[in-house]
């Protein structure tokens, strides 16, 4: 990797290496050498609900079904944790971690070492318990694929399971993220299944979100993708002696078919295949190719590519603004890939307005910021047993490589040029629609901190039925301190924002419903949209903005319209009150 001090110009980032070529097979993941993986490729197809998903409604009848655990039931699939102490083989294609990067609280051989190309070496072991026969209708299970997460399930009643997750690796806790196979499914039985280690108090899920499930029978035959499904969906604590303070997503659901191969899913999975088999089309596309260079950022812990994308018109780079995005941070917030994807659909088209945007900016796109976290299936962490988006303000570069380098790279574009906007993609697991939060310490002049809020407002007036400014926060709170958005303000980027989508839905515009993959995609359109309006010679739609901002504040504050009192003297908490 060249030196960070080896200057480029914008329109050439860090040079080739481990990119996928248009033809030949891709970059294969590298995962951490405890992590047993089957060599099945994992495939979905994409789909949307010829109608609206509506969330769940309660019917006042569900019930909290009583706390099971193995000493009620069979093990019926159980993957041992790794240790973290295993050996890379001879020979073996590895990366390794020095061991300065450690977290410092995790105790040797709870850490990660090293990584290869198809995980742990050596023969697969049997986590799932062999069938009797035809006759026996225990479901197996696996999630030993890209992105799965799933530790263990008990059989505790004839179609009834408790699953556990398997937590961030290297970390006891980040329990959120699930996504796992079933196979031998019967089509009549009423299925129970109970996630019984979840970590968060609250969830959507509690308000008629659904999970989702895919059925490969129906991919082949009839062209149908995820859906949401599950009755009596329900969300509550209920700890047992070895986790008091876990919560329980207890949902009962049918399989479409006898036999069938079936996923279940927290959200629309996004993996890093997924994203490579995606970039290696625009690398092959002699038209897209030519206003978009995909180079390597840098390298992961485990050594996976973390991609820099390019893009921008070939001519007069050197007088246009530039605008950061990013996404997966958190790698169990799925749905920040799909937003992305559908921004770079649209930025890459023949559509007039992308083609202005790219004559009048520059952009620099980092697509999957945690590589080796979505590639593990974890929640929010990556390999070093930490949130990286707490660390834009330390990074060590050995130990949060993605985060380190983007970084680097917004100051050096600092230095030549501004950064008109950053926004990281996010996903939320508590409130329904889409918001942003922006950065407001107070203490500034009036027109800075009404700014800060003009193009989250103009976005939730492109998205009326997705994006809710009443949802948008914007004071700077000290456990957010290192965040890419608020390390990014402080470095001079004045539009700084992290965007938040929903697990759920939407409730705006007449709707209660989940959010698809398509209105996901939609989000990067009306994020372009909205930069041109944002950015418009004619300040008629910004000053607008600004004069709307103002009313809403005073409003909330009791304030008289049009009065001359200046918002420096007011606190972000009174004006989020």
């Amino acid at each position: 990797v060249p030196s960070m001090r080896h200057r480029r110009s914008l329109g050439e980032p860090r040079a080739l290496f481990a990119l996928p070529s248009a033809r030949g097979p891709l970059p294969a993941p590298h995962w951490p050498v405890e992590c047993e993986v089957i060599k099945e490729t994992i495939e979905h197809i994409e789909w949307v609900p010829p109608e609206p998903e509506p969330f769940c409604q309660p019917t006042g009848h569900e019930w909290a079904p009583a706390a099971l655990g193995e000493k009620q039931g069979t093990v019926v699939y159980h993957l041992s944790p790794g240790s973290g102490e295993q050996a890379a083989p001879p020979g073996a294609s590895s990366v390794s971690l020095s061991p300065h990067c450690r977290p410092p609280t995790a105790p040797q051989g709870s850490c990660f070492t090293h990584a290869r190309v198809g995980g742990a070496p050596g023969p697969l072991s049997s986590p799932a318990t062999p069938l009797e026969g035809p006759q026996d209708t225990t479901l197996l299970f696996e999630s030993r694929f890209e992105s799965g997460n799933l530790q263990k399930a008990v059989k505790v009643g004839p179609f009834e399971y408790v699953l556990t997750l398997r937590p961030d690796l290297y970390t006891a806790k980040h329990t959120q993220w699930f996504y796992f196979r079933v196979q031998n499914t019967r089509r009549d039985p009423l299925y129970r299944f109970t996630i019984a280690n979840l970590a968060k108090p609250k969830s959507l899920y509690g308000e008629g979100m659904q999970p989702l499930l895919y059925s490969q029978r129906d991919a082949q035959s009839r062209g149908i993708g995820w859906r949401r499904v599950g009755a009596n969906v329900r969300y509550y604590q209920g700890g047992s002696r070895e986790e008091p303070a876990a919560f329980r997503l207890s949902w009962t659901a049918r399989f479409p078919h006898d036999g069938d191969t079936c996923f279940f899913a927290h959200s629309y999975p996004y993996t890093y295949s997924d994203l490579q088999r995606y970039l290696r089309a625009l690398m092959g596309d002699p038209v897209r190719s030519r206003y978009c260079a995909v180079r390597a950022l840098c390298r992961s812990l485990a050594g996976n590519t973390i991609y820099l994308l390019t893009i921008t018109s070939p001519a007069g780079v050197a007088a246009k603004r530039v605008v950061v995005l990013s996404a997966r941070v958190h790698p169990g917030e799925s749905g920040g890939s799909w937003a992305m994807r559908g921004f770079l659909d649209f930025l890459l088209s023949a559509h007039a307005d992308a083609q202005l945007l790219r004559r009048l900016f520059v952009f620099k796109v980092v697509p999957m910021l945690n590589p080796d976290g979505v590639v593990v299936g974890n929640s929010r962490c990556s390999l070093a047993g930490r949130d990286p988006n707490r660390a834009y303000g330390t990074a060590l570069r050995g130990s949060f490589p993605g985060v380190w380098h983007l970084r680097a790279m917004v100051e050096r574009v600092l230095a030549e040029r501004e950064v008109v906007l950053y926004c990281d993609f996010h996903g939320h697991s508590r409130k329904n629609n889409v918001f942003m939060y922006g950065c407001d310490s107070g203490g500034a002049g009036t027109r800075p901190r009404l700014q800060q809020r003009v193009f989250p407002l103009m976005l939730s007036k492109n998205a009326p039925d997705k994006f809710s400014f009443p949802s948008c926060k914007f004071k700077v709170q000290k456990s957010k301190a290192g965040t890419g958005r608020v390390v990014m303000w402080r470095m001079g980027v004045s539009n700084s924002y992290t965007m938040e989508v929903a697990f759920g839905g939407s409730t705006l515009g007449g709707r209660s419903s989940h959010f698809t993959v398509e209105d996901l995609k939609s989000l990067g359109y009306h994020l372009c949209d909205t930069l041109l309006d944002f950015c418009d010679p004619h300040p008629a739609k910004f000053q607008q903005c600004l004069l709307e901002v103002d009313v809403l504040l005073r409003q909330r504050l009791g304030r008289e319209p049009g009065s001359s009192s200046s918002w420096s003297d007011v606190s972000p908490s009174e004006l989020e009150s």
